[in-house]
């Protein structure tokens, strides 16, 4: 990849999240990413369909953003996608999201429902090793995003499986199909292969990290929530995440996807090829990742010895016992536990809380 990557950091506050979105957007370049004349996919992160901040698309963020592209008249839609463990119906109206697709008229897709969105065989010209291995018979993707630009929406998080998740993760959903777990062995090169496959499938591409509340720890839901009050914007999403695993206190050479991304040409992750715009943020904020009980026998299926018959357990209908296992521990254990207890924390210190209330 030629030249520097730009990438904006703006301190945000409840009280003007709007106006910093907007300003995040104008420092990072969206106006140059997004071609007026392309409709933009609007890529929120449903995580989880339970109400846990850190985790998903704050609905401050996402209406930020479509205020934004609604001020540089650019046409939008939504899509969402299900995953085995995430109802994203349930989702949308726990996480506030469903009032600001309606407020505004945003028609929304379901790409997992074939009623919805058509999936087609698409090779992209640039190599992709890691998607080939996994879906040897070819990987399909939505044909409703081919020629449309994309924007993605994710928070600054921990993720146990790949150290940090971001923008660049956030196309895992929308572009592979409710089969992606299939992928998670090779999860690092896959990652990759979705920026090179993004850049021939959209017009443009670009990305608005939301880090208000942070997640540190065992994520991308078991997390402790951590008010940061950052807004994260570029065009790149490798530099982006990038500079978002900074200030998460990781070294992103030392996390599988961005090193591939960098060598590979895809996008910046050394420091002295990325500007950052906007405002002074320190990082270093020393998180770190931990192993949740389902994270654990997810390791040792996807990294560990078990790998080596992990068709047997996701390739048959013995898979369903993982989902159950998931929905239990995260659902109805973790969340009755812990999650309702840390959101009625922040809902009673912090200003996100606060102003999630009020959505």
């Amino acid at each position: 990849m030629g030249g520097k990557s730009k990438v904006a950091v703006v301190i945000a506050s409840a009280d003007s999240i709007h106006e910093d979105i907007a300003r995040v957007c104008d420092l990072g370049g969206a106006a140059d990413a997004l071609p007026s004349d392309s409709t933009v996919i609007l890529k929120d992160n449903i995580t989880w369909h339970k109400p846990f901040l850190s985790a998903n698309t704050t609905p401050w963020q996402l209406e930020g953003a479509v205020k934004w592209l609604q001020a540089n008249e650019r046409e939008m839609l939504a899509v969402h996608n299900d995953t085995v463990v995430t109802d994203p119906h349930e989702g949308l109206v726990n996480l506030k999201l469903q009032p600001v697709y309606d407020k505004y008229n945003i028609e929304q897709f379901f790409v997992n429902d074939p009623t919805s969105v058509k999936w087609n065989k698409w090779r992209p010209q640039a190599e992709t090793p890691w998607l080939d291995k996994v879906y040897p018979e070819g990987a399909e993707f939505p044909e409703m995003f081919r020629g449309k630009s994309v924007l993605h929406l994710p928070t600054v998080k921990t993720h146990v499986y790949t150290t940090t998740t971001g923008a660049v993760k956030n196309s895992f959903g929308g572009l592979l199909n409710t089969r992606r777990h299939y992928c998670h062995t090779y999860i690092h090169g896959v990652l990759a292969d979705l920026i090179a496959v993004q850049k021939e499938l959209h017009r443009g591409m670009f990305a608005i990290a939301d880090g208000t509340l942070a997640g540190n720890g065992a994520g991308p839901r078991t997390m402790q929530p951590v008010e940061k009050n950052v807004l994260i914007a570029s065009a790149d999403s490798v530099a982006m995440d990038a500079v978002a695993a900074r200030l998460m206190g990781f070294d992103p050479f030392e996390i599988g996807y961005l090193r591939e991304c960098a060598e590979r040409g895809l996008g910046n992750v050394d420091a002295a090829d990325i500007e950052i715009v906007g405002d002074d943020v320190e990082a270093g904020w020393g998180f770190s990742v931990k192993n949740n009980f389902a994270s654990s026998v997810g390791n040792s299926m996807w990294f560990g010895p078990m790998r080596y018959i992990q068709d047997l357990f996701f390739k048959t209908p013995l898979v369903n016992l993982f989902i159950k296992g998931s929905s239990v521990y995260h659902d109805d254990y973790w969340w009755e536990k812990h999650g309702k207890k840390r959101m009625q924390h922040i809902a009673e210190t912090s200003q996100w809380g606060k102003l999630f209330s009020e959505y």
